[in-house]
């Protein structure tokens, strides 16, 4: 299923929705611990988890170069809420009958060409996750299922800005 995207007066509220049959401790863990995250996100890794703690993104290209992300937001299994540029990207957990609901809310102060690629990518390393709590790993991020998605988005935004 793909986000929602919704305008508001000074930005846009992407959201993803992802029941998962799981706990909220199991999926917690594969959202804030390194060993798990590196798994479905492999640029990001949790250097300090707490309020105002900080995130690396690693660039992965050799150079052990990174950007800071500062944690703005956190609610031990509940909220973990960073910076993403000028945007913010926030995991908020919930109980359901049957687990838990994850959501990820993406806020973006303009949308740009670069944004369905980001939003793609949002999706698929939520497919990543899903994948992961359901016990499989992937060994290399899976590019024809981005394309799709990105087109998907495209189109998504395309809507939206008209």
């Amino acid at each position: 299923m793909l986000a929602t995207i919704k305008k508001h007066s000074d930005c846009h509220v992407v959201t993803y929705k992802r029941p998962l049959p799981h706990s909220i401790d199991t999926v917690w863990k594969a959202i804030t611990t390194n060993e798990n995250l590196q798994k479905w996100m492999s640029n990001l890794e949790i250097i300090e988890l707490r309020q105002h703690g900080k995130i690396h993104f690693n660039m992965n290209d050799g150079t052990d170069t990174y950007e800071e992300i500062a944690i703005t937001d956190y609610a031990e299994k509940q909220v973990l809420e960073f910076e993403w540029g000028q945007d913010r990207v926030r995991f908020e957990l919930s109980p359901t009958d049957n687990g838990s609901l994850l959501r990820l809310i993406e806020t973006l102060q303009e949308l740009t060409d670069h944004t369905p690629k980001d939003l793609a990518g949002w999706h698929i390393c939520l497919d990543l996750l899903s994948d992961l709590l359901n016990g499989v790993e992937h060994q290399s991020f899976p590019m024809e299922n981005w394309q799709q998605r990105f087109n998907e988005y495209k189109k998504l935004i395309d809507d939206v800005r008209s």
